[in-house]
């Protein structure tokens, strides 16, 4: 008999037992963030022994803070990058049929106030169709001022000459994450939240596996494995020190950090400034930014920055000019402006941006010039930078290196290609937009499942039920009251103050679920942190 918990399940005891019981594995992953979640499916798709450990929850950190876009890129034409464009466009259409249910084509308008603003935007966005090709999401067209306005009715009237509408993607950062953990778990891997990655360990100046703890018990496990992937996003240097004092001698000498951070701060508001189903893009803000204003599960987001930042903070701050920018550049596009006293949450990401490639001796292979993979001399392997839309493709590049590393035999690429997401198996189930409130659409084929669960009925605000919380605990990994409000309604990241206000009932139910600390006290100092604006 199979000793694999039934498909979906996550009951985190029998998740520690099989990590205690049988500590070989072909692969062991470092992070549960877009990217490693998307070399796991892989993996594991292939017929991998797979292990993955995050130290926080899954996509705590970046991957729940994209933009929510799924795009090939359109400042990437402009810079002549032409292969990382079409390579984007190719995977967005994949994710979009992987998971129809959480990822979604999306209207952009691009509003023109100067005469040449729509030829110019316009050959570049026709461009971008030709480049999508059978994967266009839809052909580029170019607007009168009334069908803008029709499109944008909350737009800057005065001055409008025009506008663009052209098609990308839009979705929901986190909880295609978890449909990735959970897809990959289906098919054998183990994958454990709050485990740790401490240290590494060699055979023969190798990495042969990992020692992690498990942060809720400060149990320590170790895991042989062939290979290790450090996928730990903006973190991946912490590793890669570790890896280099552990063999200083004559096997790798100090590691230079390949990370450079890079901060996005996102203020969301009420539908009501922006109207409409279609986003508003700005290409070229006073300062030669971009500015996004995107309808997002009933609300709108407005960003995002782009600013260096020095330090790791898991939740970071935005600084007070980033704040002022998007106000004032979204002052300058809107009718009616937003304030600080609109603003429903705020949250920042940091985005892991690579600041050169080749400082280690071993091999070093950089695979585009948005992700790069790094092998050290003593065979840890680091992926880093990208971005949600093309996390499949940095997997198979992943793959590729540990087989051409010989850490793992040579098998079978594109196997995720199709491979449908937990939740988008059966046809026929209905999808609302997802600029729409969240609700039971979000759950794919799995809607029954969630009603059938105890407190089906028992709404605890719009989109959120007790069942939805018991659903989260018993089969999306979720423990904490952050997890289920940040990660798996998402409300955090819309309302913080309403989320905030439901976190003792939250915990409650995640308390009788678990049987651990769902950290009610916690949430709500974190969710304080969602509703402050620098003055």
């Amino acid at each position: 008999m199979s000793t694999l918990p039934q498909p979906g399940y996550t009951h985190r005891a029998e998740l520690l037992a099989r990590l205690s019981g049988d500590d070989h594995y072909d692969i062991a992953i470092v992070g549960g963030g877009a990217t490693g979640l998307g070399v796991a499916l892989d993996a594991a798709a292939r017929g991998f022994k797979v292990v993955l450990v995050e130290s926080h929850d899954f996509a705590k950190g970046t991957s729940s803070r994209a933009t929510k876009l799924v795009h090939g890129g359109v400042r990437y034409l402009a810079q002549g990058n032409i292969s990382l464009v079409r390579e984007a466009l190719h995977e967005r259409t994949a994710l979009l049929d992987n998971a129809p249910y959480l990822a979604q084509p999306l209207a952009f308008v691009m509003p023109s106030y100067k005469w040449w603003e729509t030829p110019f935007y316009g050959i570049g966005l026709k461009m971008y169709d030709i480049l999508a090709g059978k994967a266009s999401l839809g052909p580029t067209e170019f607007l009168s001022r009334a069908e803008t306005l029709a499109l944008l009715p909350t737009v800057q009237a005065t001055g409008l000459k025009a506008g663009i509408k052209y098609w990308d993607g839009q979705f929901n950062d986190a909880r295609l994450a978890l449909a990735l953990a959970r897809t990959a778990a289906a098919r054998g891997a183990l994958l454990l939240n709050y485990c740790r990655a401490d240290e590494l360990f060699y055979d023969a100046g190798k990495v042969a596996g990992l020692i992690c703890e498990d942060t809720l018990t400060g149990q320590k496990y170790r895991i042989h494995s062939r290979c290790v992937v450090n996928a730990a996003g903006v973190w991946v240097d912490e590793l890669r020190q570790k890896d280099g004092l552990a063999n200083r001698g004559d096997v790798q000498g100090p590691v230079k950090p390949i990370v450079a951070p890079s901060q996005g701060v996102h203020l969301v508001v009420d539908r009501e400034f922006l109207g409409g189903e279609s986003a508003l893009m700005v290409p070229k803000t006073a300062d030669g930014r971009v500015l996004f204003a995107v309808p997002w599960l009933g609300k709108v987001i407005l960003g995002t920055t782009d600013t260096p930042r020095s330090d790791l903070a898991r939740e970071p701050s935005p600084f007070k000019e980033e704040v002022d920018f998007i106000l004032d550049e979204s002052a300058r596009y809107l009718r009616r402006a937003p304030v600080r006293a609109d603003v429903k949450s705020v949250w920042v990401g940091l985005r892991p941006l690579v600041k050169a490639q080749g400082e280690e001796g071993g091999g070093t292979k950089a695979l585009s010039r948005e992700h790069t993979v790094l092998v050290s001399r003593s065979g840890l392997v680091t992926v880093t930078g990208g971005k949600w839309t093309t996390y499949r493709a940095m997997a198979e590049d992943v793959l590729a290196v540990c087989a051409q590393g010989g850490m793992l035999e040579g098998r079978a690429g594109g196997v995720t290609a199709h491979l449908k997401l937990i939740g988008a198996g059966a046809a026929g189930i209905p999808v609302s937009s997802i600029c729409k409130p969240p609700g039971l659409h979000s759950y794919g084929d799995e809607q029954a499942l969630v009603t059938s669960l105890p407190g089906s009925g028992t709404v605890l605000t719009a989109g959120l039920t007790e069942a939805m919380v018991r659903f989260a605990a018993r089969y999306e990994y979720a423990i904490r009251v952050e997890d289920v409000l940040a990660r798996r309604s998402r409300l955090l990241f819309l309302d913080a103050a309403l989320a905030a206000s439901l976190a003792e009932q939250i915990g409650a139910i995640l308390l009788q679920e678990t049987g651990l600390d769902p950290q009610v006290a916690a949430f709500s100092e974190l969710a304080q942190h969602y509703l402050r604006l620098p003055e």
